[in-house]
């Protein structure tokens, strides 16, 4: 419990209320549903990724362990979010806790923290692949790809907690309304009782460092790597070389492009409406649609998801 105070009075409140997406009944059942169903295929997805990489001898490679890591973030950064959103669609209250209104605020940033670090560890790997092929089996073993995994999640995880105890201690005033279906610090920070702008510009410091740090170097490593692929002699080299990193390069920038519209644009005060849908998009748009992605722009993976599948298929039958 917190207590909220305003100008009148103080009382003590269990919760915040998250708006969401304001409908007739009718239309939050529809939402449910539909959203409902997403999670159910992002879930279903980033699983399959993960099986096809344990289950396939021939996917047991950097690159593909990698992959592996990054589904099962998405799996958790999805949760994060949706099944809060869902049981919203169906509460007449839509009251969240204090204490789940700041609990998802560290996970969802956490886990989005995590996920630019693999990006950007994912792009190094493509950097050393094509490169330095020669080297690459010594360079990047089986110790040191677990190595960056690890540091992903804890970097990601150690990234925001210090600011999000801080807004957590402060009092807040007035209405306890979110117009969002998520704790932002956005919506959050306009509800405190007086304006901290110190903490707006720790939140914003730190918040550019986690997007351009791993943005340079995914930008630096693809640099790299064009630069070498148009050395490759032969045009199906060049087209193997590029292949590879096709569904990495669409899948970055889904992300960071809508991320950095929301939190790095110059009218970074965005109308309620356009916030939400922003951060629908790189939060549950973008997860549901990395496993198509990174399955249908490449072959191996596709092979071994469907000899997966048909296998499964198989022992059911």
């Amino acid at each position: 419990m917190k207590t909220l105070s305003s100008p009148s009075n103080s009382s003590t409140i269990s919760g915040f209320i998250l708006l969401g997406f304001p409908c007739p009944r009718e239309g939050q059942i529809l939402l449910f549903v539909l959203f409902f169903v997403v999670y159910l295929l992002t879930l279903m997805g980033n699983a399959s990724i993960i099986c096809a990489v344990r289950w396939d001898q021939r996917l047991h490679t950097p690159m593909y362990l990698l992959l592996a890591n990054f589904s099962f973030l998405e799996i958790w950064y999805v949760t994060s979010t949706v099944p809060n959103m869902l049981a919203n669609f169906l509460s007449d209250t839509k009251v969240i806790s204090f204490s789940g209104c700041f609990l998802q605020f560290y996970f969802f940033f956490s886990l989005g923290s995590t996920e630019c670090f693999f990006l950007a560890v994912m792009a190094f790997d493509r950097y050393l692949a094509i490169c330095r092929p020669l080297h690459y089996p010594a360079l990047m073993t089986g110790r040191l790809c677990n190595i960056l995994v690890i540091s992903c999640w804890v970097l990601g995880f150690l990234w925001f907690p210090v600011p999000i105890i801080i807004i957590s201690q402060m009092s807040f005033c007035g209405s306890r309304i979110i117009d969002h279906f998520l704790c932002d610090p956005g919506p959050l920070l306009a509800l405190t009782c007086s304006r901290a702008p110190l903490m707006e510009f720790f939140w914003a410091i730190l918040s550019s460092l986690l997007l351009f740090v791993p943005f340079l170097c995914i930008m630096g490593s693809y640099m790299l790597v064009l630069r070498a692929v148009f050395r490759f002699p032969s045009r199906d080299g060049r087209r193997k070389a590029l292949s590879t990193c096709g569904p990495h390069v669409t899948v970055v920038s889904l992300f960071y492009g809508s991320v950095m519209v929301m939190y790095l644009s110059p009218t970074s005060e965005h109308e309620a409406g356009m916030q939400k849908l922003v951060t629908l998009f790189y939060s549950v748009v973008t997860p549901l649609i990395n496993p198509v992605i990174y399955s249908l722009r490449n072959k191996d993976m596709k092979h071994s998801l469907q000899k997966f599948l048909k296998t499964q298929n198989f022992k059911f039958n």
